[in-house]
Parts: C-alpha cells; structure tokens; sequence
C-alpha cells in the first residue's frame, strides 16, 4: 500500500487543471486536490454563421439580417426570450421564440450593440438557439428570430437585453480530456465540480454539456452522488476510431446556491484501438485483449484479505512509469511504507494500481500479498504500461470487495440501466443523441 504525494495531470487547454493524487494500493479514498482553472471557450466570431441555424449579421429589425431593409408591417411579431428591454441577464442565456400553432424558428440573429455578428447552433428539438461562446457581461444584445407557423406564415420578433455584470460567487468545473489526444475506449467524459451541483439544479447544468461523436453513438450523463463529478458514456465501449467532440457550457448557469458557472470548456479526442484486460481472482491471472484478440496471459497477485482489490470495471487513470508510495500517514503500522514502484497505472482514486512488483513474482499466479493494487512482474509491468492508453479498462472479478461507485472513474462499473438513472433528465432506453 503507498500514496506519492499528489501529482499534478495538467489536463491541457480548455480542461480541467488538477493533480491525481498517487495513493498507492489502499484504502484511502481522497480524491485528488481540485484547482480551478482553464481559459474561456471561443470569443464571440465576427465572421457570419454557417451551420443551420445560424444567421450572418443583421441590424435590429431586419428581415433577413443580410438586406438591413426594415422588417414589413404586416409580419406578425413574435415573443421573443430573453424579453425585450430585460437587464442582467445570464451569458449562459439561450435565445427562443413560441410560435402560435406550434411552428418552428428558422432563423436567428444576435448581435452586440456595435453590429458583432454572434455565431450559434439550434438545439436539435428546436427549443432554443445556443450561442457558441459564452456572451459577454454587462453587454447589450439585439436578438431577431424569424419563424414560420404551420400554415406557412412567416413571424418575426426582436429583443434587446442586457447581460449580468459578471458575478462574484462562482463554481470550480474541470473536463478530465485533452484535445488531440487519443484514449481508450473506455474513456468517460468527466465533468468535475467543485462544490458539488445540488440536485434540484443538476437537468439545468446537465442541459448544457453537449457531446457529439463521430461516428454517432447514443449516449449518456449519470451523477455521482454528491455532485461532484457527471460522466458520460454510451451503451458500450466507444467504437475504436471515434472522435468525440465536448463542450460543457457552463459559464455564467445560475444556480440555485447562489454561484454561477466559471467558463466554459471544450476538447475533441480520439478513441483509439480496443483494450481490454480482465482479471481473475480464482485463477490470478490476467488476460489481456486487443481488438478482440487474446494477446497475452499474466500472472498476477491482488489484494490479500484484509486489503483486498477492488472487483468491477475500472479504468486507466494515470500513468507514472516510475514513483514511490508514500503510506507513512496510515493509520495500522503494518501498512505503512516507502516504496519506489515501476510502470504504476492508477486504476482508482483510493490507491489501486497495476504495477511492476518484483518482489511477489514468486507468488504471481498463485497467491495474494498485494495492499489493493494488481501487482505483476518487472517485465509484465513493462510490456504492458508501453501498450495501454488512459482509458483502457481493466475489470476485476471475484474479489471480496466490490468497487465503490465514484472511486475512479466507474461510469463502466454498472449496467446501461444504472446508468442512465443516474441521469438528471430523461433519456430514451437505447441512449441520447446529440443536443445540437
């Protein structure tokens, strides 16, 4: 059992800035320290939109936003939110319209007071138009939005509102992805808060964490329950050669504590190929799988009975490829040590790892003297820290104790149906699709 000091895994740009504290093989369940950090998402565009349901600039009243002609007489207005002459509003704030009979917007504009064209995306049901960057506080905006009624006539209506000035209570989020880099195909998304969302606030905040895959994959949020942490994952493992693409548009959600969002934060990565290790505690062994195909058999020795290894499906954490456990702070004197430890994957925030352990190699295979960790041999640890990725699975069986959810990232530790009831908004029975 060992804990290093905590290591900082600076999670990149647009991510969550923290360190995965390395507390090795044991029962300590402190997570890592959580730093808030990470820069705002894109700036407001000056350049016109493209996607479906964007519009390129206009000025206020406008008709098309590209003619500048004023809007005709005859046109019936529609209520536009937020509502016209509204001040501190949210920059969070989306912009939607009702249409009478149940019509559809067609077509939206935003800008700022000095004529900046601001770029957004309809949300898929139609409900609203997400702008693709936090607005900015304490600014003015113009929002048109055209639609069409089911009987093919066309309503328009403008808004002009003011955001908040920018608030001084605010919560810590963090994204556990680096953009361009490449994961297993188990990997979460992971988004943190630091305090936790409250229940009551969770569908709003859930509302704005957008996903897409490609190719496109259902998929899933599920809290923790404290708050502290949403993950997201589809049905099965992520289908190798997948892009995933996130935004957790969170700057500037009200919540109901009084604190509003910090920023936003985005990342695209890649999934790589298929990974996939699997342990038996009757037979101490490990069977190691890529794409589908056993690739090698290790023998391996796990938690002995009063330490014993967690059993359920974790996940690659962290790589350290050489560092020392730390327990001199446990409290029972026999599991405390300092020890330096080779080809270390952290598996678990409460100390499971697999690594190199050159001094239970006579055991491997037979018996169980490790503190919690999967303990294999100095070449075994080798062979295998060079071939895994962040985000491989490892799934443990037969031990006795089961893994707890939360520790580590266990949003594979579950069925689909467990999963999904952890969801703060409803979701079909074969998983969401994008929201926008």
């Amino acid at each position: 059992m060992g804990r290093l000091a905590r290591a900082g895994a600076m999670m990149g740009a647009l991510v969550l800035t923290a360190s995965l504290a390395l507390a090795g093989c044991g029962d300590d369940q402190k997570k890592s320290a959580f730093r808030p950090g990470g820069q705002q998402a894109d700036r407001a565009a000056t350049a016109p939109a493209t996607t479906p349901g964007s519009t390129p600039g206009s000025t206020p009243g406008s008709t098309s936003g590209t003619t500048g002609e004023p809007a005709q007489p005859d046109v019936p207005p529609l209520d536009v939110r937020p509502a016209d002459g509204s001040a501190g509003q949210p920059v969070s704030s989306e912009i939607s319209a009702k249409l009478p009979g149940g019509g559809t917007v067609s077509k939206v504009a935003l800008a700022t007071a000095n004529g900046r064209t601001v770029q957004g995306r309809m949300r898929r049901d139609g409900s609203s138009w997400v702008p693709s960057a936090p607005l900015k506080y304490a600014t003015r905006y113009t929002a048109t939005v055209t639609g069409t009624g089911p009987d093919g006539q066309t309503y328009q209506g403008t808004s002009t509102f003011t955001t908040m000035a920018k608030p001084k209570s605010m919560i810590g989020s963090g994204l556990y992805l680096f953009s361009g880099k490449t994961y297993g195909v188990a990997m979460p998304v992971v988004a943190e808060f630091s305090p936790g969302i409250p229940k009551k606030d969770r569908a709003a905040v859930q509302k704005r964490m957008f996903v897409q895959t490609d190719p496109p994959q259902p998929g899933a949020w599920h809290w923790i329950g404290n708050g502290t942490q949403a993950y997201y994952r589809a049905p099965e493992y992520w289908k190798p050669g997948t892009t995933i693409s996130v935004r957790l548009a969170l700057a500037g959600i009200p919540l109901s504590n009084g604190r509003y969002g910090n920023v936003d934060r985005s990342a695209t990565a890649k999934i790589g190929r298929s990974f996939e290790m699997k342990v038996d505690n009757a037979t101490k062994k490990m069977s190691v799988y890529e794409n589908g195909r056993l690739v090698r058999t290790l023998p391996v020795s796990l938690g002995k009975k009063s330490t014993p290894s967690s059993s359920g499906t974790m996940v690659v954490m962290e790589k350290k490829e050489s560092t020392v456990f730390d327990t001199r702070d446990e409290p029972d004197p026999r599991n405390q040590y300092v020890t330096e430890i080779d080809y270390a994957q952290r598996i678990t925030w409460g100390g499971e790892y697999i690594h190199a352990a050159p001094w239970s190699e006579g055991v491997q295979g037979r018996q169980n003297v490790s503190h919690g960790c999967v303990n294999v041999s100095m070449a075994n640890g080798r062979w295998l820290f060079a071939q895994t990725l962040v985000g491989d699975p490892i799934t443990v069986k037969g031990t006795e104790r089961k893994l707890v959810p939360g520790n580590g990232w266990t949003a594979w530790s579950m069925s689909w149906s467990q999963f999904v009831a952890g969801s703060a908004l409803p979701v079909p029975d074969s998983g969401a699709g994008p929201a926008l």
